[in-house]
């Protein structure tokens, strides 16, 4: 039991980090339009509006990889005890920041709110079935 906690709570660290890091790719290739600052709705409302397809594109990537490492990481450490249910939580994490960001700012595209709901976990479950490949370390 401890283990499975420990490995959702890594996974769930290791699904925001990754998250960020990719977003924060996506903004660097896609910066907002100069004057909206993301961080006030009304501009965030007119950004989502201007955002070519490869900037929503990268979203979406960023949630995906985001559930996929955090499921490759629950697993890994929580080992033979439960990984699938580990590997489950960080996908959830990003299914509640999808649920978030669409009631926050409703001009999101239906298909990039389908995509957020329905993928994190089988792609969660794909990172733990990767890690439960793995052989175990040495001792």
């Amino acid at each position: 039991m401890g283990r499975t906690i420990l490995g959702a709570v890594a996974g769930l660290l290791v699904a925001f980090f990754t998250i960020m890091v990719v977003e924060f790719a996506g903004h660097q290739v896609y910066p907002p339009p100069p004057g909206l600052d993301p961080m006030v709705p009304a501009d965030m409302a007119m950004i989502m509006q201007s955002m070519p397809l490869g900037a929503m594109l990268l979203v979406v990537v960023a949630w995906l990889t985001g559930a996929f490492d955090g499921g490759f990481v629950a697993a890994l450490v929580a080992r033979g005890n439960r990984p699938r249910v580990a590997a489950v939580v960080p996908a959830l994490l990003v299914m509640a920041g999808v649920v978030g960001m669409v009631v926050q700012l409703p001009g999101h595209p239906l298909w990039m709110s389908i995509a957020g709901l329905l993928l994190p976990i089988p792609v969660a479950l794909a990172g733990a079935g990767l890690a439960s490949r793995r052989k175990p370390a040495a001792r």
